[in-house]
């Protein structure tokens, strides 16, 4: 890879770009004569603007878009999307990239998959709201309920636990989402109106998120390219073009199609094809059908566990229940 630059233009502007995209959501529109109108786009562009700063909060902590981690956490510091603070997805992202552990439900902080020894212990209608949650629509609805509500009930037995790290990381995320907070206040725009956007948001990332990863007996064969260069691959700032970013990253959000193009079969043969040609290609293969199965398909099934006519493998030693997707950006 080329020297760095001492600053990333194009990420600085996308930066100003989502905070006046915020403001003119939260503050100029619903000032408008015709809230009926106005408050719905309002909502829907707010929505943008957290789902944006989800992809440069994550640039952010891949060490761009300055060679400052402190000033490139300053520079995504306000907490648009308020549920999760910058040191946990920081932490639990990264531990995300030892692509050895991919999809596991355990040692994968972003895995969508469970253990099946803890699913088929689930009861029945929780059991089918997470195959509901493995669709795309299923997903974008529900999936940030889900996903917020596995995180937290996670950090929370850690803190218990006496994870200092994740207490800090709450504390310090107390005055970003704060300050969002007391803006939306003193806004024009409702509060609930905000909380909707915010939700939205989560939701939009969820798109992304869907099927970056599958389950595979190869570690190169579990992370996605999706060759879209339209408006949801700027929003999520290139980061469809997974393997890529999994393999390079060190490289901005906006050198990632050039290097897949430049070698794609390369790339494709890496990951076994796991590739879409666009969202609208996802979308349509998986807008109510699910990708995969919610229990981890490579893991054992505990004799006496599995339902009938499914065969029984070696019992799992696992040490912990897992959820599905513990971080709630993912």
């Amino acid at each position: 890879m080329t020297t760095r630059a001492p600053a990333e233009w194009p990420t600085l502007l996308l930066l100003a770009a989502c905070y006046a995209l915020w403001g003119a959501a939260v503050v100029l529109l619903p000032a408008l004569a015709l809230p009926v109108l106005a408050l719905p786009v309002s909502i829907t562009l707010a929505a943008a603007a957290v789902a944006f700063h989800s992809s440069l909060t994550h640039e952010a902590i891949h060490g761009h878009p300055t060679r400052h981690p402190w000033l490139n956490a300053a520079l995504v510091w306000p907490a648009l999307g308020l549920l999760v603070p910058y040191g946990r997805f920081r932490d639990d992202h990264l531990a995300h990239h030892r692509d050895a552990n991919l999809t596991d439900p355990y040692d994968d902080p972003e895995s969508n998959y469970m253990d099946p020894a803890v699913f088929w212990r689930l009861p029945r209608p929780v059991r089918a709201l997470l195959r509901a949650n493995n669709t795309l629509v299923g997903r974008v609805m529900l999936g940030p309920a889900i996903a917020q509500v596995a995180f937290l009930l996670g950090d929370w037995r850690r803190m218990r636990a006496g994870d200092v790290r994740v207490r800090r990381a709450w504390a310090a995320h107390i005055a970003p989402a704060g300050l969002v907070v007391a803006l939306v206040a003193l806004s024009p725009m409702p509060l609930w109106a905000y909380l909707v956007a915010v939700y939205a948001g989560h939701g939009l990332v969820k798109i992304r998120t869907f099927l970056e990863h599958r389950a595979h007996e190869h570690t190169a064969g579990r992370t996605v390219v999706i060759e879209d260069r339209g408006p949801l691959a700027l929003l999520f700032l290139n980061n469809n073009f997974h393997l890529v970013h999994h393999m390079h990253p060190e490289v901005p959000w906006y050198r990632l199609p050039g290097l897949y193009f430049a070698g794609s079969d390369r790339y494709l043969r890496r990951n076994r094809g796991y590739r879409y040609a666009s969202y609208a290609e996802v979308i349509r293969h998986h807008l109510l059908r699910a990708k995969d199965p919610v229990p981890h398909p490579l893991r054992p099934v505990p004799e006496g566990v599995a339902p009938a006519g499914m065969p029984v493998p070696a019992p799992n030693t696992a040490a912990a229940p897992a959820g599905p997707g513990r971080a709630a950006l993912s």
